[in-house]
């Protein structure tokens, strides 16, 4: 018979810093999903995590992501920054509490044939219930795609239930 008891969940920013670093251990686990559903379908990976900060990646490939004229779709532009905003914000969420986006606005530089793409979000405004965002895509030559920003709910109690 084994003394031990299932290990606590880790707060959220502890998680994906230790499965940055390759710390993490059979069993380690926290409250929110991760790897989210869409991020594994559309192949994102969480390269830098801080709090209220991170940035996600993409392999943009032509013959998956491009619209009509051969460029990366605008949605997907507009998911990767909302994962990397959603990862963001996710670091200071605690058990019991959830979030949503209120808005994401998004502002297309210039055009993405093929190549990595990282969206990097950071907080400008850190409220306790509405908190925004801006994120920069940037391609593999360095220079910005897209400008994406976004509002972020915190939501708690029963607003917070079944999420």
């Amino acid at each position: 018979m084994s003394d031990e008891s299932p290990q606590p969940a880790l707060p959220v920013l502890e998680y994906l810093r230790r499965q940055l670093d390759g710390s993490l251990k059979p069993g380690d686990t926290t409250h929110l999903r991760y790897p989210t559903a869409i991020s594994r379908l559309l192949g994102l990976e969480i390269v830098a995590v801080d709090e209220r900060t991170a940035a996600v990646r993409i392999q943009a490939d032509p013959e998956l992501h491009s619209n009509q004229q051969g460029t990366v779709h605008g949605g997907l532009l507009c998911e990767l920054a909302d994962a990397a905003i959603g990862t963001a914000h996710s670091t200071i969420i605690q058990p019991g509490e959830s979030f949503t986006s209120v808005d994401l606005d998004a502002r297309f530089l210039r055009p993405v044939f093929s190549g990595a793409l990282v969206a990097t979000a950071r907080c400008t405004h850190p409220g306790r219930t509405i908190s925004h965002y801006s994120c920069d895509i940037v391609r593999e030559d360095g220079k910005t795609a897209a400008t994406i920003t976004s509002a972020i709910m915190t939501l708690r109690g029963d607003s917070a239930q079944g999420r």
